[in-house]
């Protein structure tokens, strides 16, 4: 079903972090920052993911370590006539490997993928969701679109088929909060089911919130993440006429070029990442391995333009500096960046100038990736997929690569981890995720 997870190990300055240390710790920070309920640290206990780099999370971090593209020529459809003719697909995905396949084929395909890596990231968690614990675990999946393949199939049935023949199920297939409910049910998940349409930037909030959900004590696990599977005809046709997308048809593996002078666009992909979060005391109770600190984060509005970002940055500038003060962190403290970086070219350097002023004389020791020149934009889920990295490298001590930086634009001029993944140390970590309409996300990740 999934490529097998490695042992997570729990390091620090400190050295190893037991589940004693956990429980001795508990609640210190509430107590110390002021936060709502006197639940301690939030921490990261499970992750999954499924991604045009394979299903499975190891899949998704031995492909961005290795610096891999999962950029191809579309699959799922014949795109001969469309001026873009590649996209991130995931490939070999099989629902009913991860679900029943009755209730799949009522589900778009977003949603499948949100289910698939919620069953991984459960599993790898060690929660077992029973009748003494499912109130007190919440469940938050963002999406940028929904389901939008399931409109543009039923539209084409109905015209060329007739009323009568659009399906039933519609309405609760592309429902944008179905990929929450159907983790719900799926698992049999009675707290909160949650969902916030946030464009680029969904995937991100949904970390931000599932902390706070944690931190008012209206639960003690949250399953959050974002899910998307946007790669329709009609999607891609409006995407290239709006001109946000590459155009190198005949190089997919190197036609996303974050930060580099050729970047002529993003490319779209799809796929979902999810993980698991819960109080430090709840994990320490269950004697959970922890994989590291979710910090929680901000978010804020660039009150600018419905697609462009504003050029100087400023609503990403006051994001991160947010979210980096509700973590209680200083600019030097962060050690990697898992950027937006779309490859766009005022997107690109809109966040290079966000970054420097947010982080000030510590931007330029900063080491910046975007996974995106490898698996493309994942819209709703991108943020979901730069924060499962955050988590990976500090666990790891490995930041990913930017692949296909070749010519660096002099106007992005900070260090953006070129070509081949570095061996570092990682304490702490922030997820940028950037969307149309003006919404900035920023998260952040620590070593515990």
């Amino acid at each position: 079903m999934f490529s097998s997870l490695r042992p997570y190990a729990i390091t620090s300055r400190r050295g190893g972090v037991s589940v004693d240390d956990v429980q001795r710790n508990a609640g210190t920070s509430a107590r110390e920052t002021g936060k709502g309920a006197d639940v301690g640290r939030v921490v990261v206990t499970g992750v999954g993911a499924v991604t045009p780099l394979g299903i499975g999370a190891e899949a998704f971090w031995t492909g961005l370590t290795a610096g891999r593209s999962g950029i191809r020529q579309i699959e799922h459809f014949d795109a001969s006539n469309l001026s873009v003719q590649i996209a991130g697909e995931v490939p070999g995905f099989v629902p009913k490997d991860f679900m029943d396949p009755k209730a799949a084929r009522r589900m778009d395909r977003f949603a499948q993928f949100a289910v698939a890596a919620a069953r991984e990231a459960i599993d790898h968690s060690g929660l077992e969701i029973t009748d003494a614990n499912r109130e007190r675990v919440g469940v938050m999946v963002n999406t940028g679109g929904g389901g939008i393949a399931t409109i543009e199939n039923e539209v084409t049935t109905m015209v060329a088929k007739g009323a009568n023949r659009v399906s039933p199920f519609l309405i609760p297939m592309f429902a944008p909060n179905m990929a929450s409910c159907q983790v719900s049910i799926t698992f049999g998940i009675r707290g909160p089911s949650v969902t916030s349409v946030a464009a680029c930037a969904a995937g991100v909030q949904a970390f931000v919130d599932a902390v706070y959900m944690i931190e008012r004590g209206e639960v003690d696990v949250v399953i959050t993440g974002g899910a998307e599977a946007g790669i329709t005809p009609v999607a891609i046709a409006g995407l290239a006429n709006m001109g946000a997308l590459s155009r190198r048809n005949d190089d997919p593996a190197s036609a996303s070029r974050p930060f580099d002078c050729g970047r002529d666009g993003f490319v779209f992909g799809e796929g979902a990442a999810v993980m698991v979060l819960e109080s430090e005391e709840h994990a320490a109770q269950r004697g959970a391995s922890v994989i590291c600190e979710a910090g929680g984060g901000a978010y804020t509005s660039d009150a600018f333009h419905i697609t462009a970002p504003d050029p100087n940055g400023a609503g990403a500038t006051l994001a991160m500096k947010r979210a980096l003060g509700r973590a209680g962190l200083e600019p030097a403290d962060v050690g990697y960046v898992a950027a937006h970086a779309t490859a766009t070219p005022l997107g690109d350097i809109a966040e290079t100038k966000a970054i420097k002023e947010a982080f000030g004389e510590h931007a330029p020791a900063l080491a910046i990736s975007a996974n995106k020149s490898m698996i493309g934009h994942l819209l709703g889920a991108a943020g979901a997929v730069s924060s499962l990295a955050c988590v990976l490298a500090i666990r790891d001590n490995c930041v990913p690569p930017t692949i296909n930086l070749v010519d660096q634009d002099p106007a992005c001029d900070l260090d953006y981890v070129p070509n081949t993944a570095r061996a570092m140390t990682v304490d702490a970590a922030v997820a940028n995720g950037f969307g149309f309409g003006g919404q900035n996300a920023c998260a952040v990740f620590r070593r515990i």
